[in-house]
């Protein structure tokens, strides 16, 4: 015996074993890890011992012959088959090599092999078998090897062994030894072995004391074994403690020694003096080894739910001395560790694991299923006592049967009666076609189901009809959309979640048959079948499965549809017991909490089989367990059934494939005798023929064919022609006897006919695969389930039949109509049997597999923007069904009891998960985690992992090995390494199949080869990509799998390489994304894409000539024929050419600062456009890259429309450029979806001019604050409420108010320069008080802020007289005379200066302000360019100094600005934006989602948060884009307050004031939202409704403001925080939304900060996420102001040149040296495209653009050109004078004519230039398409949403709404205009001569009062006619003379009554004189009243037709007010 080890550390640790420690724990995490795949090489090792060592020609014969099995296997092999098989064959023929032939030898031994595989071998097969295991065993023998047939025991402990070879060796009977080791499990101080070691181990010594034995009545158990062992131990019988003797005696009991053989050994244990306990022992074996398995059972279920999250093991120090005794040890432990493999079925192991008092415990512990299922005889047997009543169990040679009679139908309660679908109502019948009544379920459920809108949960057996209970509850739901007759359609949205895509196929057909007569539309949307959103929109009912509703979920994109979703119908509940389970889980959670947060009402309704945990379930749904939770048992099942459970034990392979079999056809001969068919069940395509074929073998060989002949059916003969026509030989084989097959592999027609042929009873037993029992409603009698293996890709290999598929399977068991019970027989292993008797007995509870998709679900939910904190992660966590099963059965989640008792709501542990997940989520880079503050922050990475499903594990991969350059191979192998395939194994029978793809058809390397797993999906995802086909069906499954992750993992991998902005691995990854979806290679020919078209000889063709596209488009039809030697297929080649997609793409670039180019891309598309190829859109990734650096600046996805195929496109965007300057950078335009499909533009730097930088800003002096006494004036200082200017003003008060200098003034939003601009007033008021001032602001809002400002100082107090002048608004000339201040437009400034010469007040302009003077740059800027540039030059012009006063945010370039307004140095004030007087806080954040209104959605929960966060109590300004936005924000920021139990937290008024308020608001929706503190504010609101918000917002008495962008340059209106929702607005001109300017922000965030109450302000800026680098740079670093005249020149030269400015091009170059582009023409020459800035350049540059302009003017027949002058035509003057741009009078020019009908002016009016920017919003081309039906003039219907169409139909709405000029009158209405016209009244001229009295009588019985009053607005004109000639001899034409004379005593106004215009109107009228018989014209005026009586002459031509002419006086204001005047009776005023 060896020398003991010394000690260690024994002061340290108590004596452990550490080897027996080390297999414990190693085996305790076995059972917890995932099942292991098994040894690649273990079956070769089987056969060629040495095969680690084998050379190639081995090798290569092993594989042949491996080849050979497989193929007498069918090519279809489980691997447990070919295990056996493959072994036994190569032992058959190898051995003997004196036979003479090999031949004769394997035909000799035929029996053999067909009794070992179960059918017939062909003669081929057996030869080639036999030749094969012959050269393999000769080869072999070759090397010197013979070959030894091992027994199977010493095989198993060769393949299990991990640490080396196994040998024998006898344990020495005492160890000493201590190796150090963590001891995290506690173990006990048994021997080392895990099975029984031999009695030697043990010191025993024999004991004489006499022990008592088992009386007959007594009971034995391990309590009695217990005390036993004491009595022994006391007696001194055993050395061992009593413990140690229990465990011993048990280990030997448990053994697999037989009874004689055990005796002797538990003699030794216990002594020759307890003989008789040695008797009971082996008498009550039985019973004493179920309560030791039961006592494991209990202790294994415990130990594995305490670690349910397994460590890896750490050790202790390892002992590296090898000595002698270590070597022994080391093997004892690998020899110990195969067994203990090999022992864990009974779970010996377990026995060391703890004390035997632990044991004996756990063995009196009851498990939940013990009142369900006992632990009978053997490890898997059952008590018959545990199952229904009824039940029999037999046990047989090779196999045990439990059968389970049926469950009789419960009779009929008393109360209970069917409901008869007559009594439904007409909706419900609709949908009940052909039934006559629910069944007992259905009527049970109906009321809860159909009146009610509970939640509800249906527990009923398979086949109670839970179909028409999910259609009671879509009858419901559509009920409640049925109003006044009509289905209103668009208001829901109903779900049904079906657990697998077959299913929802059959759900989405009977649906839409029965809900068809309600037109409603059921569609599938599932993996298989993709929905468009126009169908998704027409759908009222999707049918889905839990991944894909789950996807649509997660996206922010699709919110709009989870909206309208009422109703989620969720089939198969139980499958929350699934690994799928998790997903319907997140599922719930996200619907419960968007019911919540929402308040909106969306019914979950769960159908699911019997379940135990059904009260869970409920809980979980929040269904209410009362009123909705519905729990029926087996004796509701229609037909009831009867069930039988056959579990084979026979081991031998061979033995039992035949049991199988025989056992499957004795229970099918059983049914047919009885009359009844039978369906069979198998798992593979295969084995539905194999199987077939071995019944009809069995029958024959039993006589008993006849038993399934149909030949006396009366069909048969008729049918059988039929079969014959078959394309599968083994149809038409098998139905001469009566068999049948059906699998997915099979044509449709071949299914069908089978289906029929079943159906019709022509076919007594029917073979087929599960996908019959979901995809088609087939029922038999008897159904058998012939094995319970399936393959299964995802798991890598074969698993255990699931619950959803037998119950699914049974489910076809008996038929309801003829059949009164049904049978279903499984047939598996012994060791499954128990587990399929608790499945179908519903006893296994339903436990959440939450936890271990944790991390993916709470990254979706924190992309999604519904959590973002740990707080709401914990309330999100709670609405799952972990929630409520954690503590129920916290053990199983790892939750210790003490964990339990501590925190009873387990608000610790769920907080532990989510900050686990989120840690983990961390590291991973998928989200930010915040320790401190808990709070979540989403990244790009974890939202594509989100919508692309990607798992955590995955992106943790592509962490790691993604990298900026690869290869495709090393993509693809990178692919291959995605979690999603982790279970995907490599098998020795796909070797071959897998090198040959791999050489045959896969084009790039595979890393590893074919015998590596990530080799075998490298070559699957090749074999996918090239179509090739696949033979071996396990493969075929894996490559199926694979199939269905390839796209989105290839699109996630695009978009992560998208967003770090790699420019190389995008368009690699982008072109394997579209050669994924296409299944082509990148490679081959683009034409490929065509290939439902084109032929594959002809693709092949133009890829052996290596003809690019490019080369295709320039050759002609003949050419391409011949050169692919198809020449009639040249035409179609070529045509196909011309369909393949094509952009042009071309550019300008223009350099804004040094850093920044701006890019104007215009894209036309260059194709045939054909729906059927391009659909009615296609998608283009516009791309920036310098790929020198291989970096994208700049992406974006443009989508272009059918509709826009014929027009080019114009996108602007921006991109920063580094310096040294790249050479160039390359703008891509790639398809998304067509391979090779892109375009390339080239932006070259190399003469690139960039602007200098000179950002000069004026520093603010430390200046003491000037009090209001500076004003050194009263009356001025009464003006103002505070005390002191800022310093911003002080420190520019000098020059504003002391001189006449001009003034450039730029400071950030809220610093005072409006009080800037009235210092300057006030000093124009001191000076030059005859003077005017004009202050022009750009919009109309900020005008009239001042106009309400200066009225109430201003005007009242200085005694100013102040006009504005507006779109709204039009002083007469006497106002504009006498007024003081002027507050204009740019564009009414425009229109009345351009006539300066006749306007003296325009001449008395002394000071000009120039509000926003930044705005230069943006689209009204020329406007503004061009007054200050005319007002420069009538300055110069007059000799009177205008001064110049221009106020701005921060400006770039203040230098150029200053020089052009004439600033001089100390005029010139540019402070940096962060100089405010209320310093500013900026926050920005970024948002994703490619869809704006998602996009906007996402952002409102942030929104919420700031103000909690920045302003809980203070005022809040939000800016969004549009009145729609402003609407959607407040109600979700009225939801998210309710949601925090806070609803009327913004709100600060009692509640009689806020009814008060509410009374007196028009608006609804303000109505609504300020009941919670939130105001709207927007242009569609009226004047009263705005006045009142704004009052209320700045009176406090609201919190929140939700406004448009105007409310930022109108009222002042500042807050406390400003959040700006979204930098982008829609741009009806380009139909897209495009960014704010950045003025526009700088501007909003202006409003955040109160001077009076605030020490600083707060701005959160809410941005898309590929922009907000973009906003954190150039925020505070403004962009130049650039002129935007070059493009708006037209029709301001053509206004000059009417104005008398300009007369010839000179005078034109002259004029624009005065404009601010002159002046940037010199700085930043590159942005106006010129090269240099040399004077000849810029002189060439002036010259073309002058003549271009002239040429344009000339061709729009404005303008008349001589050499030297130009000349205006009257549609100059006319466009000059109406401020219309010369494209829209050259329309009307070129289009009215004398004979235009009303149709024609309509559409000629609406063509102007004017309407091309009316904006048409989303979807307002339906209501142009509703509008254009109700018009009398029809549109355009291919072009409804261009703005001239929806011009025209607004002109048409508002014109020929009302046929009659009565409705002028205000009092009219419908019955009085009836009255009227049937007196003979049309027009008001004839009411207007009528008394009181008279109009009294004639509109009797109505009232005359408010009629007479409307009418004394009208007009009444007389004229009065005089023709002259002044001097006959001279022939001077004749003069009419004109006298008109208003009438009206009353009338004192020249302003037009138009109570239904918008604005003030003056009235004027139009003298019309011309021949009305050939249409000339002689003479046209307008003219006004300016007093009672115009007196006005015309001229006549000197010859004309005095009977002819007419004199027309037309109003310009009213209809029906014409009148006519002959001038015949004035012909002898002409005299003769």
């Amino acid at each position: 015996m060896l020398a003991p080890l010394p000690r260690l550390t024994s002061a340290l640790r108590g004596h452990y074993d550490a080897d027996q420690a080390y297999l414990l724990r190693k085996s305790a995490l076995q059972s917890l890890a995932l099942p292991r795949p098994r040894d690649e090489w273990e079956l070769a090792r089987r056969i060629v011992p040495d095969w680690d060592d084998a050379p190639s020609d081995v090798r290569q014969a092993y594989k042949q012959f491996l080849g050979a099995v497989v193929e007498l296997l069918n090519g279809e092999v489980v691997s447990e088959e070919l295990q056996e098989v493959a072994p036994a064959v190569y032992a058959l023929f190898a051995g003997d090599d004196t036979e003479p032939s090999v031949v004769d030898s394997a035909l000799r031994r035929r029996n053999e092999l067909e009794n070992l595989v179960g059918y017939s071998v062909q003669d081929s097969v057996l030869k080639k078998l036999a030749q094969l295991a012959q050269m393999l065993c000769s080869l072999q023998r070759a090397r010197g090897h013979q070959h030894v047939q091992r027994n199977a025991e010493d095989a198993d402990e060769d393949i299990i062994s991990e640490f080396g070879a196994s040998f024998d060796f006898k344990a020495p009977s005492r160890f000493v030894v201590d190796v150090p080791l963590d001891d995290d499990l506690p173990f006990g101080s048994g021997g080392l072995s895990s099975k029984p070691f031999k009695t030697d181990q043990y010191d025993v010594h024999s004991t004489s004391a006499s022990l008592n034995s088992v009386s007959p009545g007594g009971h034995v158990n391990l309590r009695w074994l217990k005390d036993q062992c004491d009595l022994i131990t006391r007696s001194r019988g055993s050395v061992l403690s009593g413990d140690e003797l229990a465990k011993a005696l048990c280990r030997v009991l448990l053994s697999n020694i037989a009874g004689d053989e055990i005796a002797g050994e538990l003699l030794d244990l216990v002594g020759d003096a307890a003989f008789d306990t040695v008797q009971d022992l082996l008498s009550h074996r039985k019973e004493l080894v179920d309560a030791i398995q039961h006592g494991l059972m209990i202790l294994k279920s415990e130990k594995m739910s305490s670690s349910n999250q397994p460590k890896m093991p750490t050790y202790g120090t390892q002992v590296t001395v090898q000595t002698e005794y270590e070597r022994q040890l080391d093997k004892i432990r690998r020899k110990e560790e195969k067994r203990g493999k090999r022992g864990a079925e009974t779970g010996m192991n377990d026995i060391f694991a703890d004390d035997f008092s632990s044991l004996l415990l756990a063995s009196e512990r009851k498990q939940p299923f013990d009142d369900v299922i006992g632990t009978g005889e053997g490890a898997s047997s059952f008590t018959i006592t545990s199952l229904p009543q009824g039940t029999t169990r037999k046990h047989m040679k090779g196999y045990e049967e439990v059968k389970i009679p049926p469950t009789p139908t419960a009779p009929l309660k008393p109360n209970e009666k069917l409901i008869e679908i007559r009594e439904l109502d007409e909706l419900a019948q609709a949908a009940f076609q052909g039934y006559k009544s629910l069944n007992r379920v259905q009527s049970r459920i109906f009321q809860a189901t159909y009146y009610t809108n509970e939640n509800i949960l249906v527990c009923a057996p398979t086949g109670a009809g839970k179909t028409n209970i999910a259609m009671i509850a879509v009858l419901h739901e559509v009920k409640q959309h049925f109003r006044d007759g009509i289905l209103h359609k668009n208001e829901f949205k109903i779900v049904y979640v079906a657990p697998m895509k077959a299913l929802a196929a059959e759900v989405t057909s009977t649906f839409s048959r029965r809900l068809s007569p309600l037109n409603l539309v059921v569609k599938e949307l599932t993996g298989d079948m993709q929905l468009t959103k126009n169908e998704i929109e027409e759908t009222q009912m999707i049918v889905t499965t839990p991944e894909k509703w789950d996807v649509i979920t997660r996206k922010s994109s699709d919110m709009s549809l989870s909206m309208l979703v009422k109703l989620i119908i969720i089939d198969e509940v139980h499958l929350l017991n699934d690994d799928r389970g998790s997903v319907i889980e997140a599922l719930v959670a996200r619907t419960l909490r968007q019911v919540e947060s929402m308040q909106s009402m969306i019914r979950i309704v769960g159908l699911s089989a019997t379940l135990p945990t059904y009260l869970e379930v409920a809980q979980f749904l929040r269904v209410n367990p009362d009123t909705g939770l519905f729990f029926f048992d087996s004796s509701y099942r229609p037909v009831p059934l009867a069930q039988q459970y056959i579990g084979i034990s026979e081991r031998d392979y061979a033995k039992k494939s035949e049991l199988f079999n025989s056992l499957c056809y004795e229970k099918v001969v059983e049914s047919i005798k009885q009359g009844h068919q039978a369906l069979v069940f198998v798992h593979t395509r295969k084995d539905t023929g194999k199987t077939a074929r071995t019944l009809i073998d069995l029958a024959a060989n039993a006589g008993e064919l006849e038993l399934f002949s149909c030949a006396d059916h009366p069909q048969y003969a008729l049918i059988k022609k039929d079969v014959s026509k078959a394309k599968s030989r083994e149809v038409a084989e098998f139905f001469e006897s009566g068999f049948g097959i059906h699998n997915a592999g099979m044509i449709r027609s071949d299914r069908s006919l089978m289906e029929r042929l079943f159906g019709d009873g022509l076919l007594k037993v029917l073979v087929c695969t599960a996908t019959l029992a979901w995809g088609v409603n087939l029922p038999a009698h008897t159904v058998v389930i012939k094995g319970t293996q399936l393959y299964d890709p995802k798991a890598g290999g074969w698993r255990d039949l699931g619950m959803l598929d037998v119950m699914q399977i049974f489910g076809r068991a008996g038929r309801p109509q003829f059949d009164k019970s049904g049978e279903g027989i499984i047939i598996t292993t012994h060791d499954k049997l128990a587990y399929y008797l608790r499945l179908l007995t519903s006893q296994l509870p339903i436990e959440s597999q939450f936890l271990g998709s944790l991390k993916d679900n709470l990254n979706a939910e924190v992309a999604l923007g519904t959590v973002t904190n740990v707080r709401e992660a914990c309330a999100w966590l709670g609405y799952t069904y972990l929630f409520i099963r954690m503590k129920t059965n916290p053990l199983v989640y790892g939750i210790a009891w003490e964990e339990v008792i501590g925190d009873p709501s387990l608000g610790a542990k769920q907080r532990a998960f989510i900050i686990d997940a989120a840690r983990a989520l961390d590291k991973a880079k998928m989200m930010r985690y915040d320790e401190k503050s808990g709070n979540f922050y989403c990244t790009e990475l974890g939202r594509i992992a989100s919508h692309f499903y990607l798992q955590y594990s995955s992106v943790e991969t592509y962490n790691e090995m993604l990298r900026r350059h690869m290869n495709e191979s090393e993509v693809i192998n990178m692919v291959a390494h995605s979690s999603e395939f982790e279970n995907i194994v490599v098998r020795e029978e796909e070797q071959d199949e897998l090198e040959g793809l791999f050489k045959r058809v896969c084009p790039h390397d595979i890393k590893g080869g074919p015998s590596d797993k990530h080799g075998k999906i490298s070559i699957l995802i090749q074999v996918y990509i090239s179509r090739a086909l696949i033979d071996s069906s396990s493969l075929h499954s894996d490559a199926q799998y694979i199939s269905q992750s390839l796209a989105r993992i290839m699109r996630a991998l695009f978009e992560i390489c998208l967003r770090r902005g790699w420019s190389e691995m995008t368009s690699l990854l982008l072109e394997y994304c579209k050669g994924v979806d296409r299944k082509i290679w990148p490679h081959q020919h683009p034409l490929r894409q065509f290939d439902r078209d084109l032929s594959d000889e002809i693709c092949r063709r133009l890829e052996e000539k290596n003809i690019d596209l490019d080369r295709l488009y320039e050759m002609e039809e003949n050419d391409i024929g011949a050169l692919i030697r198809f020449a009639h297929q040249g035409r179609v080649v070529k045509q196909y050419v011309g369909y393949f997609p094509y952009v042009n793409l071309s550019a300008s670039v223009s350099p804004i600062t040094r850093t920044v180019l701006k890019v104007d891309l215009l894209i036309t598309p260059e194709f045939v456009w054909r729906d059927r190829h391009h659909g009615m859109s296609l998608r283009w990734w516009i791309i920036v890259e310098d790929s020198e650096n291989d970096t994208i600046y700049h992406s974006e996805l443009f989508t272009l429309t059918k509709k826009a195929r014929g027009t080019p496109t114009k996108i602007s965007f921006n991109v920063p450029i580094f310096e040294p300057h790249p050479p160039q950078y390359y703008i891509r335009a790639i398809s998304d979806s067509w391979i090779k499909a892109e375009s390339l533009f080239t932006v070259s730097f190399h003469n690139l001019t960039l602007p200098q930088t000179q950002i000069t800003h004026t520093e603010l002096l430390d200046l003491k604050p000037l009090p209001l006494s500076a004003l050194g004036n009263k009356t001025y200082q009464d003006l103002y409420r505070f005390s002191h200017f800022n310093p911003i003003q002080t420190q520019a008060f000098h020059v504003l108010y002391h001189t006449d200098n001009n003034v450039l003034l730029g400071a950030p939003t809220g610093s005072g320069k409006t009080i800037s601009a009235e210092l300057a007033m006030l000093h124009l008021f001191n000076t030059q008080p005859d003077m005017k001032a004009i202050y022009i602001a750009p919009l109309k809002a900020i005008v009239r802020e001042r106009m309400n400002d200066w009225r109430h100082r201003l005007v009242t107090q200085l005694g100013k007289k102040m006009v504005e002048m507006t779109g709204d608004f039009t002083p007469d000339m006497m106002a504009l005379l006498s007024a003081d201040i002027i507050i204009s437009t740019p564009e009414k400034w425009d229109g009345i200066s351009r006539s300066w010469h006749s306007r003296s007040y325009v001449m008395k302009v002394g000071l000009m302000i120039l509000d926003e003077i930044h705005l230069l740059g943006a689209d009204r800027g020329p406007i503004l360019e061009v007054i200050v540039s005319r007002m420069r030059y009538i300055s110069s012009q007059t000799e009177r100094s205008i001064r110049f006063v221009g106020l701005s945010t921060a400006l770039a370039n203040a230098r150029d600005l200053a020089d052009w307004l004439g600033v001089r140095d100390d005029g010139l004030f540019n402070f940096k934006p962060s100089v405010r007087p209320v310093p500013l806080e900026v926050h920005i954040q970024g948002y994703p989602g490619k869809f704006y209104c998602p996009r906007m959605n996402s952002m409102n929960k942030p929104a919420y948060a700031a103000i909690c966060t920045h302003s809980p109590d203070k005022p809040v300004l939000i800016f969004v884009s549009s009145r729609r936005q402003t609407r959607l924000t407040a109600l979700d920021l009225i939801q998210l307050a309710a949601s925090d139990e806070k609803p009327r937290q913004f709100l600060s008024m009692a509640d009689n004031s806020l009814d008060m308020i509410l009374s007196q608001v028009t608006d609804t929706n303000l109505r609504h939202t300020l009941q919670f503190g939130i105001g709207l504010h927007h242009a569609g609101l009226n004047d009263r409704d705005r006045s009142l918000v704004e009052e209320l917002f700045s009176n406090n008495k609201i919190q929140v403001l939700v406004c448009t962008s105007t409310l930022a340059w109108g009222v002042n209106l500042p807050a406390h925080l400003v959040i700006i929702k979204g930098t982008e607005y829609y741009d009806g001109k380009t139909k897209r939304y495009v960014d704010y300017d950045i003025t526009d922000i700088l501007q909003m965030m202006g409003r955040a900060g109160r001077p009076q109450y605030d020490q600083h302000g707060k701005a959160v800026i809410l941005v898309h996420e590929p922009k907000k680098s973009f906003y954190k740079k150039f925020l505070y670093e403004p962009f130049p102001v650039e002129s935007n005249l070059r493009e708006h020149l037209h029709d301001h030269i053509n206004a000059e040149i009417v104005s008398g400015t300009i007369s010839n091009k000179e005078e034109a170059i002259i004029y624009l040296t005065w404009t601010y582009l002159y002046r940037r023409l010199v700085v930043n020459p590159a942005y106006y495209g010129l090269e240099d800035t040399e004077t000849y350049t810029l002189n060439s540059y002036l010259s073309r653009l002058v003549e271009t302009t002239f040429e344009d003017l000339e061709d729009s027949g404005c303008i008349k050109v001589d050499d030297h002058s130009v000349k205006y035509l009257i549609l100059g003057k006319i466009a000059s004078q109406y401020y219309l741009s010369y494209l829209t009078v050259s329309i009307f020019g070129t289009n009215i004519g004398p004979n235009t009908s009303l149709e024609a002016f309509v559409h000629i009016l609406s063509a102007a230039a004017e309407f091309d920017e009316l904006p048409v919003r989303h979807n307002e081309d339906n209501l142009n398409r509703t509008l254009s039906g109700k018009v009398p003039y029809s549109v355009d219907q291919q072009h409804l949403d261009d703005p001239h169409v929806k011009a025209n139909l607004l002109f048409q709405g508002l014109w020929f709404e009302r046929d009659s000029s009565l409705w002028m009158l205000p009092s009219m209405n419908d019955n009085l205009l009836d009255h009227l016209k049937g007196r003979g009244v049309s027009t008001i001229p004839a009411l207007l001569g009528l008394s009181r009295e008279e109009l009294h009588r004639l509109i009797q019985p109505f009232s005359a009062s408010e009629l007479y009053q409307d009418l004394q607005h009208f007009p009444i004109v007389d004229v009065k006619l005089k023709l002259q000639n002044e001097d006959k001899e001279q022939s001077r034409p004749p003069i009419l003379n004109i006298r008109l004379q208003m009438k009206n005593a009353r009338r004192s106004t020249s302003r037009a009554f138009s109570p239904r215009f918008p604005k003030a109107k003056q009235e004027a009228w139009w003298l019309v004189l011309g021949n009305v018989t050939s249409s000339e014209l002689y003479g046209l005026k307008r003219v006004n009243f300016m007093d009672r009586v115009v007196n006005t002459r015309m001229e006549l031509p000197a010859m004309f037709d005095i009977q002819e002419t007419k004199l027309i006086l037309v109003s310009d204001s009213y209809l029906g007010f014409d009148q006519e005047y002959s001038l015949g009776h004035l012909a002898k005023a002409l005299g003769p």
